[in-house]
């Protein structure tokens, strides 16, 4: 699977009234597809099948369960965003409004802390996967490791574990616009409160050790943002959550012009716009 250029199909213009429903909806639809070829990535490497018991950190609206499944992966997803975690239940669950809840086997979706995803079955998981890209604002790793502390202890010993992060900012063609939420969320001068920062080379390796990791190979993937015009652009950009404390500290409607702006560099002449990526991910064993 590779990323495609993505229209959201029924705004004309950006909207400054978008609720998190609506912006759940902008991720699981113009956004999250963008990270497609680092999910399919680490899933070949590590040869994720049938013998694979995977717990999911995070896992959004679900396409990376998805494509998990798809290779015959026994999959459990976690997630705090409820809206996010409604839609994965309706890409992965056959009947998410039933009250008996999924046959053994099929996904399970959770909300809250990764401690409540025991499997039911009793048999520990083999892989862990963190997708949400760490290094994007001051504070993501404090919330990680504690989530690597809950959801590691369902693992069996020596299971890997996979955590992501942004490449380089020099081969990062997104880097100097999610630098306009550091440079907004500046002016409520609350430095911990979100905003974007470049990833550091060895953040992934520090975080693996301060979550009791060991580090176990590593590699980049390609993940170029390739949008049908500039509405979906910044519909999709704002959908990933870096904008969050921008906006507070400005209003939607500042955020979206300024986001447009810095990516005019990026438009061509067809009104798509594309922006090349590279993305790395460390593998880590228990």
């Amino acid at each position: 699977m590779t990323p495609t250029l993505v229209r959201h199909h029924s705004h004309a213009e950006t909207s400054t009234r978008v609720d998190s429903g609506d912006r759940a909806r902008d991720w699981a639809e113009i956004q999250e597809r963008m990270l497609a070829p680092l999910y399919e990535a680490v899933y070949e490497r590590l040869e994720v099948g049938s013998g694979t018991r995977l717990l999911s950190l995070g896992c959004g609206s679900g396409l990376a369960l998805l494509i998990a499944a798809a290779r015959g992966a026994r999959v459990t997803g976690v997630d705090t965003d409820l809206e996010r975690l409604a839609l994965a239940r309706t890409r992965l669950l056959p009947d998410p409004g039933s009250a008996a809840g999924p046959p053994a086997g099929h996904p399970r979706l959770l909300e809250g802390d990764p401690s409540g995803a025991r499997p039911s079955d009793g048999m520990p998981y083999n892989l862990i996967t963190v997708f949400t890209p760490i290094g994007c604002s001051s504070d993501d790793g404090e919330g990680l490791v504690a989530a690597l502390r809950s959801g590691v202890p369902l693992a069996a010993r020596g299971s890997t574990v996979v955590l992501t992060g942004w490449g380089p900012p020099e081969r990062c063609a997104t880097a100097p616009v999610l630098r306009v939420a550091g440079r907004l969320s500046d002016r409520d001068r609350a430095p911990r409160d979100g905003g974007w920062r470049p990833s550091g080379r060895d953040d992934l390796e520090e975080l693996a050790f301060r979550a009791g990791l060991n580090p176990d190979g590593s590699g980049r993937v390609a993940c170029p943002f390739g949008y049908a015009d500039l509405d979906s652009a910044v519909r999709g950009l704002l959908s990933t959550r870096l904008f969050d404390a921008a906006v507070r500290a400005t209003d939607r409607t500042q955020v979206e012009q300024e986001v447009a702006r810095a990516l005019h560099p990026h438009r061509r002449r067809d009104g798509t716009v594309w922006m090349p990526n590279v993305f790395r991910y460390l593998v880590c064993t228990t």
